[in-house]
């Protein structure tokens, strides 16, 4: 069963610049901060607090390089509360509001797995899932709306925010609340962390790995255990460790890396399993095409459901159903 080594606190040191993505920002509406982008090592003051962008020029950078526009840090909250008067608006519908927020999650997610202040990172993220919740809570919508941004590409961030977006869905289904769900979206966005430790020829190599390809990405849980055990229990619980650890066990007991069987596996984990598996079903790889989401769950259901929760397998239905109404 998971067990948490010693953590200790840590001091989380600034950047100078965080990326944001541009299509978190509305057109024609004027920004409360200076917007940077990045030519060569170098950020250049490109758009002036008060000044705004139009549609057109949103297009534009949304086909080429959405993510290569910079604040600086010192402007963190101002971009928070821009994102939040945006989400709460009268004047954008559900779609807009989920493009607001998905874009604005995106950039903050891939710091996870990019950004060298891990600490900064996962304290950011939290962040995520709070806003996450609170969209759900307002927008009957809102899960389909978010998942029906996705892109389908299979990139680790991609991929950690999709998880996390099933799995508060199913973890709502199954009567998680309060902190408990918030817990569970973390500990589904926060599953894959220890992929930064991974080769990143493995995690992006366009085909099946190698037998010691293979053994180098199954060395992930434990490297996420060792990640997030870097941090005490109020910043990052058990609860949390455990979806990272855990996620890939089977009720059968053939998982990885503990060879957990049935309730062995933390309840959570046993979420974060089946959106995980359900999610790389559904997203394009190089070397196959992505299934329907209906198709994937039934393939998981005739082909691999010894593996899973049966309780969790079953409310995964009620997911897609709610999914296919709202679309």
């Amino acid at each position: 069963m998971f067990m948490a080594d010693e953590k200790k606190q840590q001091h989380f040191p600034e950047q100078d610049y965080v990326v944001i993505r541009i299509n978190s920002l509305h057109p024609s509406e004027p920004v409360p901060f200076d917007i940077f982008i990045e030519i060569g090592d170098h950020k250049v003051h490109y758009l002036r607090s008060g000044d705004s962008l139009t549609a057109e020029k949103l297009r534009k950078f949304e086909d080429k390089a959405p993510d290569s526009f910079y604040i600086k840090t010192e402007n963190r909250e101002l971009y928070r509360n821009y994102i939040q008067d945006r989400l709460r608006s009268e004047q954008l519908n559900p779609s807009e509001k989920a493009v607001i927020l998905r874009e604005s999650s995106l950039a903050i997610v891939q710091d996870l797995f990019e950004s060298p202040d891990i600490g900064q990172a996962l304290s950011n993220s939290k962040e995520v899932i709070t806003n996450f919740i609170n969209f759900m809570d307002d927008e009957p919508s809102a899960m389909a709306e978010l998942l029906g941004l996705s892109k389908h590409d299979f990139y680790t961030f991609n991929h950690s925010l999709d998880v996390s977006i099933y799995s508060l869905g199913l973890g709502s289904v199954l009567g998680y609340t309060g902190p408990e769900l918030k817990e569970l979206g973390e500990g589904a966005l926060f599953h894959d962390i220890g992929k930064r430790h991974v080769n990143i020829d493995i995690i992006t190599k366009d085909g099946p790995l190698t037998d010691l390809e293979w053994s180098q990405m199954k060395k992930h849980p434990e490297y996420g255990l060792l990640i997030l055990n870097q941090f005490d229990d109020t910043f990052i619980s058990n609860n949390i460790r455990a979806c990272c650890f855990e996620h890939h066990e089977s009720f059968l007991g053939n998982g990885y890396p503990q060879s957990l069987a049935g309730d062995e596996i933390h309840p959570m984990a046993r979420i974060v399993a089946l959106t995980d598996t359900f999610d790389a079903l559904t997203t394009k790889r190089s070397y196959n095409e992505p299934m329907l989401p209906h198709d994937a769950l039934n393939f998981i259901k005739e082909k691999l459901r010894a593996r899973y929760d049966r309780d969790v397998l079953e409310a995964m239905y009620s997911i897609l159903f709610k999914l296919k109404a709202a679309s």
